[in-house]
């Protein structure tokens, strides 16, 4: 499997061409498929939701995929997911959850078998908790 340029081996009707999937699709379609499971805080450790939003600041930055990283190969995929998961939930209903809806979406979309989706709970966003980025924080403090 390939982690850079996946491909599909599936062939247009007739087999007159061949479609490729990039396995940064299967990640946007695996991110949205799992953020919007009740009970997901967010994706991905704390520096790599910090990293991930400075992307986003950049002109024509980068669409949100931390937490999930894939291996795509000609018909199959595997995911691997980072969760932070809101306070209160059951862990084990959330990720079931997770992982139903995110296999169902990549497959519906890229047509691509997923052989497993590997789920890390990283986290549970607690409710006093205040959502703070690293450039928010006065710089010698190191935790609020």
């Amino acid at each position: 499997m390939n982690e850079t340029g996946g491909q599909s081996g599936q062939s247009a009707a007739g087999g007159r061409g061949r479609t490729t999937i990039a396995s940064t699709v299967v990640e946007k379609v695996a991110y949205f498929a799992a953020r919007d499971v009740d009970g997901v805080h967010a994706l991905g450790s704390g520096l790599s939701r910090s990293v991930g939003a400075l992307r986003q600041r950049v002109p024509g930055g980068a669409t949100p995929t931390h937490g999930v990283k894939v291996d795509v190969g000609e018909k199959q995929t595997a995911i691997d997911l980072d969760l932070v998961v809101d306070y209160g939930e059951p862990i084990t209903e959330v990720a079931g959850a997770v992982r139903e809806s995110v296999i169902s979406s990549v497959e519906r979309m890229t047509g691509l078998e997923v052989v497993e989706v590997n789920i890390a709970v990283s986290d549970v966003k607690l409710p006093d908790e205040e959502e703070e980025t690293e450039e928010e924080r006065s710089p010698g403090q190191r935790v609020a």
